[in-house]
């Protein structure tokens, strides 16, 4: 099982890329994947994305140093997502109280995944808007434009938040999945717009596509392709994992 990431600043942004990536180690054959879209409209929206990004990172070590205490505790994929993100709202609510941080200051959208590496199955949900694609088949989730942001609802009970979500996707059997982040709708050819390519083109070549991925910097190829040859960039950040069946 090959994992690729990448991250790419859009041109309207000048400063920080407000998008995040995480991988990480959960235990023996699973992996923790997540994309986190930091709002615009927020306030240093770089710093939510990637304040959840590195508690995600803080929770998998946990969970993997735990494994070798307890070899015999196993659960399915959806507990799993479940546990972690109980576990990363208690962690948003203390760094919220401990440095004094406003709503606006947490707000980045969620897509989380957890992977059994042994049967190449996927239980993912999505916090606010983000695109999922399994072997061509895609389900986007989009609040247009207004993401359900996980920040609002750090003050609730959450079994209750849980069981009211419905943005979830259970895989199974996967040869090539991939999560990303709005800026894939987002290329322009900024320079020659009768040569601006669709959607579609951007979706099948970075989510789809599996020519060069025996390069570690696969995803960033295909960028670069897609400046210098085709000529367009995105306009918002983008972020992107992609993992593909050996």
């Amino acid at each position: 099982m090959n994992i690729y990431s990448a991250l790419q600043i859009g041109s309207f942004h000048s400063n920080h890329c407000e998008d995040f990536t995480t991988i990480s180690e959960l235990d023996s054959g699973k992996k923790l994947i997540a994309v986190m879209d930091g709002c615009t409209m927020g306030e240093d929206s770089v710093f939510a994305s990637i304040l959840v990004g590195k508690i995600l990172k803080k929770i998998s070590k946990k969970y993997y140093y735990r494994h070798f205490r307890d070899t015999g505790r196993d659960q399915d994929l959806k507990t799993y997502l479940k546990e972690i993100l109980r576990e990363l709202v208690t962690e948003l609510k203390q760094v919220k109280n401990q440095l004094g941080l406003e709503t606006i200051e947490l707000l980045t959208t969620l897509v989380l995944g957890i992977i059994d590496e042994n049967t190449f199955d996927a239980e993912i949900v999505v916090i606010g808007d983000g695109l999922i694609c399994v072997d061509g088949h895609y389900t986007e989730f989009e609040q247009d434009d207004r993401p359900d942001y996980l920040a609002y609802h750090l003050s609730k009970n959450f079994e209750s938040w849980f069981d009211d979500q419905e943005q979830f996707l259970s895989v199974h059997a996967f040869s090539n999945l991939a999560i990303c982040t709005d800026g894939i709708y987002t290329f322009k050819n900024f320079g020659n717009s009768k040569n601006q390519k669709d959607e579609e083109t951007f979706k099948t070549f970075l989510l789809e596509d599996i020519e060069g991925c025996e390069q570690e910097n696969f995803l960033a190829n295909k960028l670069l392709f897609i400046r210098d040859e085709w000529k367009h960039s995105p306009s918002d950040d983008l972020a992107l994992i992609r993992i593909i069946r050996s």
